[in-house]
């Protein structure tokens, strides 16, 4: 099975556990991106996007913007899915930090910190940025760029298995593998992830 595939599943089971248990984290979904809104983000970007990246938009177009940290809608590990504009925003935004680098000679920064193939679709209010790798090497993974840590993580191997570990960790109510936070309903109406 592709990982788009995969991820509409896994999708599924999450946008369920929000509607039963966090309804205003539900209440924050978008409807999905249009087809002429998902090709036109890929005309800015100059690349086609991963598959599971675009059904993930297709599904949801992102959530309702937060100002604050009490506001829904930051289930993912507190980052909270961009539409189709922030998204591109957010490659633009990586892909000059990038080009930067070289023109000041930090050449070994790219790749670590910022890169114009990294797609974001999270962003916690912080700025720290949740990615999906467009580059041949770690095509589809997943990473997290914290903008105080000297490099990024990368906790998933794709959309998919991210899904997947957070429906099941949020279905059980168990510790997210590798990522060292567990899901923790806050006033009846959003999830919060803190810290073991």
């Amino acid at each position: 099975m592709s990982d788009a595939a995969a991820l509409l599943p896994a999708w599924a089971r999450i946008v369920h556990w929000l509607e039963e248990h966090a309804p205003g984290d539900a209440a924050a979904l978008r409807p999905g991106a249009s087809e002429a809104a998902l090709d036109a983000l890929e005309d800015g970007l100059g690349f086609p996007l991963d598959p599971a990246l675009r059904a993930l938009l297709a599904a949801c177009d992102g959530v309702v913007p937060r100002r604050a940290s009490d506001e829904a809608g930051a289930f993912l590990i507190g980052y909270g899915l961009l539409d189709t504009e922030k998204v591109l925003e957010g490659q633009r935004y990586l892909a000059s930090r990038a080009e930067e680098a070289v023109e000041e000679g930090y050449e070994d920064e790219v790749g670590r910190t910022s890169h114009a193939r990294w797609v974001p679709f999270a962003q916690a209010l912080t700025g720290d940025l949740l990615f999906v790798d467009h580059r041949e090497d770690g095509y589809g993974t997943v990473g997290e760029l914290s903008f105080g840590d000297p490099d990024h993580r990368r906790p998933w191997p794709g959309l998919a298995a991210m899904s997947d570990d957070l429906a099941t960790a949020m279905e059980r109510g168990t510790p997210l593998p590798g990522v060292g936070r567990r899901p923790a309903v806050h006033e009846g109406r959003m999830l919060e992830w803190p810290a073991l």
